[in-house]
């Protein structure tokens, strides 16, 4: 059983072995043991904190466990309000129109225009599943126990939620978006600027990028065939929150072009569907999956496990172990989602 809890400076091994795994890219994970250790630090604060009335710099780091070896599977996170303290950057994708009536010409072309439009916007991020625990429920619930928490907690989130998609880069770590920018405007390649952001030092984006907007069709092919594409390992986690109701409204990564998508909180998928229910401990015979998560925070719990509801009397069932995952007694609440 895979049971997801907040990260704790004693899986510091583990995440940076995450980190390693999930290669170049993967912004939210540098290999680098400050930064790292940091914000498991800051997490730990985050949650931490008894009274959030409204979203602020808090950041909420989570790990999958397994349950019975200990072995960290994964990690999961929300960024509760993005862009106060450290800048957030993304480009606009906007079309304008070139005509003359005179000359009957006309040209539709697309602009790429530099921005901090999700300042203040939460975001769900460091989405990363081991290669050899992928299968199953495992990353469903490694994606949805954050929205559970969202459900649960509306008050530390804002209404706008995002999630910045992996774009696309080779083994090498090569982006083709980024090669045009690197050629045109910066003299570094995209391991380090990835690295760079990673790692908090973003001083070089607002110093070096073009603060003009750029047009679309002077890029190269190469750049223009990547923008809104995602990594071919990105693929799965787009399709949920696509299915959860997240959706592009044009806005892409700065580094390697990937699209950004968003929703309303209270219209996604897994918030609007999910119930809270008393809890009942026995064995049962039920064969439906369900995501549960108890109604914590500091010390949230989520797991994904057999369980029978009963809708008559709000009551849901669940076996003795799943109960012990979850931290909860007969009586106490859960939230849960059918898979």
């Amino acid at each position: 059983m895979l049971v997801i809890r907040p990260i704790a400076m004693s899986d510091y091994e583990a995440l940076h072995r995450c980190a390693v795994e999930s290669g170049h890219g993967f912004t939210s994970l540098p290999v680098n043991e400050v930064l790292l250790k940091n914000r498991i630090q800051h997490s730990e604060n985050s949650f931490a904190k008894a009274s959030v009335n409204e979203p602020g710099d808090e950041g909420y780091l989570m790990v999958g466990v397994d349950s019975v070896t200990g072995e960290v599977a994964g990690t999961t996170g929300i960024e509760a309000a993005v862009g106060w303290d450290v800048p957030f950057y993304s480009y606009h994708i906007s079309t304008i129109v070139h005509s003359s009536r005179r000359l009957n010409v006309k040209n539709i072309v697309k602009l790429l225009t530099f921005g901090n439009n999700y300042t203040g916007c939460s975001e769900i991020c460091t989405l990363f599943l081991r290669p050899q625990f992928r299968g199953g429920l495992n990353g469903r619930l490694l994606s949805k126990c954050r929205l559970l928490m969202l459900a649960e907690h509306p008050e530390r989130f804002s209404r706008t939620i995002f999630a910045e998609m992996r774009g696309v880069s080779n083994a090498d770590g090569h982006s083709p978006f980024w090669q045009w920018l690197q050629q045109h405007f910066f003299s570094i390649d995209f391991t380090m600027a990835d690295y760079l952001t990673g790692t908090g030092k973003k001083g070089f984006i607002a110093d070096l990028m073009p603060k003009l907007p750029i047009y679309v069709n002077l890029l190269s092919p190469e750049a223009q065939a990547v923008i809104g594409k995602v990594h071919e390992n990105t693929k799965p986690a787009l399709r949920l929150l696509e299915q959860e109701g997240f959706v592009c409204r044009n806005y892409i990564d700065i580094f390697d072009g990937g699209p950004t998508v968003e929703c309303d909180r209270d219209h996604i998928e897994s918030v609007r569907l999910s119930q809270c229910y008393s809890v009942e401990i026995a064995d049962h015979t039920s064969c439906r999956d369900y995501l549960l998560t108890n109604t914590e925070f500091q010390c949230f719990r989520a797991t994904a496990a057999k369980a029978a509801v009963n809708v008559e009397n709000q009551s849901v069932i669940i076996a003795p172990d799943v109960a012990q995952a979850l931290l909860v007694t007969t009586g106490d609440r859960v939230r849960i989602l059918a898979c």
